[in-house]
């Protein structure tokens, strides 16, 4: 037998199955993980208002909207609006649905006064909301426009992003986005500029659904 047949013949001896590792279990335990989401969300100048059902969140929007005396609007078409005709239920405004208006998507919010958006996910470790881009979903509609306005159920809270990354099924976006506030950028000096690379406010209709 020669030296190699002799190592390898060691090498297969020496063969263990491998032992698959046990699923991931956060130790991040928050007892409510609306409250804890809300608490990080605006301890970074974002902002939460929480809704009863879906339509109230609806609701809530339309405040919005009318508060900021919004005229255009890009949005996502993705839950939990995919199945709305926002058009018709909100006529005054002029909306830009990605993945289904006609136009430049990328001129409409840059002149957009709100953004319209659902989310992947929300961390309440965080206060993050998770968006990303693909079909129906650009990412132009949640940077671009000066309000990032985001409708968000309380049924996808997770505790943190680690866990959200063990649960997920199916192919990741081609991009994906941790927001955890309006756009944040400090000079060597650490004074504090809000909205210079992206929204200047950040706002999550968080419902109860």
């Amino acid at each position: 037998m020669s030296a190699r047949d002799q190592i390898l013949n060691q090498l297969r001896s020496n063969e263990r199955p491998a032992e698959h590792p046990e699923p991931w279990r956060s130790r991040r335990n928050f007892p409510d993980l609306a409250e804890r989401f809300t608490q990080t969300l605006t301890a970074g100048k974002g902002e939460v208002i929480r809704a009863a059902n879906f339509e109230a969140a609806l609701n809530e929007i339309d405040t919005i909207l009318h508060e900021l005396q919004a005229k255009r609007v890009a949005v996502n078409d993705t839950a939990p609006l995919d199945g709305l005709d926002v058009t018709k239920r909100w006529p005054d405004f002029e909306w830009f649905v990605a993945g289904k208006s006609e136009g430049d998507i990328k001129s409409f919010c840059a002149g957009a006064d709100v953004g319209l958006s659902g989310a992947d996910a929300a961390l309440a470790e965080t206060g993050s909301v998770v968006v990303s881009s693909g079909p129906g979903k650009s990412r132009l509609a949640t940077l671009l426009p000066p309000v990032h306005l985001a409708i968000v159920p309380t049924s996808i809270l997770t505790s943190d992003i680690l866990t959200w990354t063990a649960a997920r099924q199916g192919q990741p976006g081609a991009n994906r986005v941790l927001v955890s506030g309006p756009s944040k950028t400090a000079d060597i000096e650490q004074v504090l500029a809000i909205g210079v690379h992206g929204p200047k406010r950040f706002i999550v209709v968080l419902y109860d659904d």
